[in-house]
């Protein structure tokens, strides 16, 4: 064994240790521990799994072991997710093991947080296991969830005990006693993580059809920690068709501790080297999700049912009493998609009639969609700016649908070291008409130019002139559920941009209000917001099949809106 760190995303260095081959390894398992505990913790499992040829790596996630941080807490649980992206990074350039080459193992938050990270990032991943995954955690005290929401608002901080004792999570007495006497083990958690932790398993869950790899499933008879129900409805729902559920009975929650902890390393193990025995699954690329599948049963429910009749009250009540509020008055004079609302959405300014209207704005405001938007705005500037920095001095981007054009506009403000030309389109010539706006207040005016033009127009894009060394596509296809005119528009930017330049595009694979907005809200055109998730796979494999590949994302705290970049092939 030999011990390593890393820098994640934020340069914060994360300690793991590997056990690497005689010869270059050509495969990889990388294992990461529950909560409260460290990668020391399996030692066991990763020798236990006796794969000579396989390199073996387990980290210590932020706040853990090793690894800096205020013990059981981080900026937010969607940092941590983004650490797992990095760490395979690193493993991919350090060691030469290409990502479908790998395969997750995870114990119980530490699944939750594998299971989040391949749903939100869609990783081209070998396989995927995963022990009492900690979906719903027992707290045994009522209404601990909502009373800790409630005391989160009022003051933030604090961390929550854990009450779990060594007894209940192993029968093994020796493993007992190890637990007891290891003082890396902490017994707290943040509170902002613990709630974290329930709002992401609960929306990986639900969503679980978006995983498609090969995936095992370990759920405990005697879990004393988590709930199996959740485990079971996680299964079911998965999108694999490579995957397997073990119901250990007899076991505690701490699997890989367990009296009969062979029996757990040894199905690892057969599952570990049937998925490298065969080549990768590789799923038919999703180009037909519009068509099939899960988000397109769920878009037609949720037209199916919109005129419910808790749905035409919150509507009425929405239209009437709702325009007292600036913002929501705005969305419905112009849509509530339009780039008008977005850039009232970006200043995010409450304001309205009467102090009523101006609580009501600022409700809607805070509402996870608009706090989302906000977070993909400053995600796509930091984004954008690096992008930019590495296609060099005087470089040209092209943003194909800008609508206010604030963040293109607002990133080329504060890096004039960049001396970047762009042109900005859209097809609304007053989205055209507030951007050139903005780009005269930052004295942007000879640098940026604007033009009308069908971000669909597969010709209008390939003739763009000068080709664009970046390309920005930022909350234009999630408004659009068909495929067919993304298709269009990403074959027209691929027809006009040189291999190496890059393309940078937004998704919005999760929403947690879908049914309030396709139920009560209205679009550009003043018909029902109707939206169509993509599911991060399926936007990577369009873009794929236009000629792209994806280098690197970032996803906001709630898994709501995606930025990726990829490079043309």
């Amino acid at each position: 064994m030999t011990t390593h760190t890393f820098p994640s995303h934020d340069g914060v260095g994360l300690f793991y240790r590997a056990w690497l081959p005689v010869y270059q390894a050509k495969q990889a398992i990388v294992i990461l521990h529950r909560g409260h505990e460290h990668s020391g913790r399996m030692l066991e499992l990763a020798q236990a799994l006796d794969m000579p040829d396989t390199a073996i790596f387990a980290w210590d996630q932020r706040g853990h072991g090793q690894s800096p941080g205020p013990r059981g807490d981080a900026e937010n649980l969607g940092v941590v997710i983004r650490d797992v992206e990095e760490f395979f990074q690193h493993l991919e350039k350090t060691y030469a093991i290409a990502r479908e080459n790998m395969l997750l193992v995870a114990h119980s938050v530490g699944a939750v947080v594998a299971s989040a990270w391949v749903h939100d990032y869609a990783p081209r991943l070998r396989g995927l296991v995963l022990g009492t995954p900690a979906f719903k955690v027992k707290l045994y005290v009522p209404l601990a969830v909502p009373l800790l929401r409630f005391k989160e608002k009022l003051l933030r901080g604090g961390v929550v005990k854990s009450y779990v004792k060594s007894r209940v999570l192993t029968h093994d007495p020796d493993q007992q006693r190890a637990y007891n006497e290891d003082k890396a083990i902490f017994k707290e958690i943040s509170v902002k993580i613990l709630l974290d932790l329930f709002d992401t398993a609960r929306r990986v869950v639900e969503d679980a059809a978006a995983i498609r790899v090969p995936t095992l499933v370990f759920s405990a008879s005697q879990d004393w920690v988590v709930h199996q129900g959740p485990q079971r409805a996680f299964f079911e729902r998965l999108g694999s068709a490579d995957k397997e559920f073990h119901t250990l009975h007899g076991f505690y929650h701490a699997i890989f501790h367990e009296a009969q902890r062979e029996v757990v390393f040894n199905k690892i193990r057969a599952f570990a080297e049937r998925q490298f025995n065969n080549p990768p699954a590789k799923p038919a690329p999703l180009l037909d999700a519009d068509n099939r599948g899960h988000t397109r049963t769920e878009r037609d429910e949720l037209a199916a049912t919109r005129d419910c009749f808790t749905s035409r009250v919150t509507r009425f009540m929405f239209g009437t009493l709702g325009r007292l509020s600036q913002g929501i008055a705005l969305g419905w004079a112009a849509g509530f998609d339009s780039g008008r609302t977005l850039d009232y959405v970006y200043k995010n300014k409450p304001s309205g009639k009467l102090l009523l209207g101006w609580i009501m704005d600022k409700s809607y405001l805070d509402s996870p969609g608009w706090t989302g938007i906000r977070w993909r705005g400053q995600m796509l500037q930091r984004v954008l700016a690096d992008v930019l920095a590495q296609a060099g001095p005087q470089a040209h981007l092209v943003d194909i649908a800008c609508g206010g054009g604030r963040y293109i506009l607002q990133t080329l403000h504060d890096h004039p070291e960049l001396a970047v030309t762009a042109v900005l389109r859209d097809y609304q010539q007053p989205n055209l008409e507030t951007a050139k706006a903005t780009a005269d207040q930052f004295g942007l005016t000879e640098s940026v130019t604007f033009e009308r033009a069908d971000a669909f127009d597969r010709a209008s894009l390939a003739g763009l002139n000068p080709k664009p060394a970046v390309a920005v596509v930022s909350g234009l296809y999630e408004l659009f559920n068909a495929n067919a005119p993304v298709l269009q528009s990403l074959h027209g930017l691929a027809d006009a941009m040189a291999p190496g330049t890059r393309l940078v595009y937004t998704n919005q694979p999760w929403h947690p209000q879908l049914k309030f907005i396709a139920h009560v809200l209205t679009n550009r055109e003043g018909k029902p917001w109707i939206m169509r998730r993509r599911t991060q796979e399926e936007m990577d494999d369009l873009v794929m099949s236009a000629g792209f590949i994806k280098e690197r994302q970032e996803t906001d705290p709630a898994g709501i809106f995606t930025i990726s970049v990829a490079r043309k092939l």
